[in-house]
């Protein structure tokens, strides 16, 4: 079963001065005609929304190998030159 909408019309001075609310009504499904001194010039029609994201939780599981402790630095402490210079600072 189809349903029919009818389509709004809207003259360009009144789309431009209305464009908020005419968008609104593209967003709800509406199409809107536009035309020129009450001639149709062009159509603003709703898009096709691609499919949502399909990822379903967990689809990763075990695609992931950890190797070695997330909590410790990957390089030893005596290469950081950040603690090297706070050290230095700090016997002056």
């Amino acid at each position: 079963m189809a349903y029919y909408i009818d389509m709004i019309k809207a003259n360009i001075a009144e789309l431009k001065n209305h464009l908020s609310e005419f968008i609104c009504e593209v967003e709800n499904g509406n199409e809107i005609q536009v035309c020129r001194r009450n001639i149709p010039v062009a159509e603003i029609k709703p898009i096709k929304q691609s499919n949502q994201n399909c990822t379903t939780l967990g689809s990763g599981k075990d695609t992931v190998k950890i190797k070695g402790d997330l909590t410790e630095p990957f390089i030893p402490e005596d290469s950081w030159l950040m603690l090297q210079k706070n050290q230095e600072t700090q016997t002056k």
